[in-house]
């Protein structure tokens, strides 16, 4: 099981089911759009830090992020 691809797929899931995009979630965070895209996509390494920040922008516990 690849934990990036679940992480990128929960986030892209959480994100559009709050109506945000990717420009809302990077403000909301405090990232930059393309670090989110990049997360989305399964490309970038998330340090634990930034599973937090994502995680309070859209409102759920960071282990919501992590389950598969």
């Amino acid at each position: 099981m690849d934990l990036r691809a679940i992480f990128a797929g929960n986030v892209k899931r959480l994100r559009k089911e709050r109506g945000m995009s990717q420009e809302d979630l990077a403000f909301e965070s405090g990232l930059h759009r393309t670090y989110i895209s990049g997360i989305e996509r399964g490309v970038r390494n998330v340090g634990l830090d930034n599973v937090s920040v994502i995680a309070q922008a859209l409102g759920v516990p960071p282990d919501a992020l992590l389950r598969a």
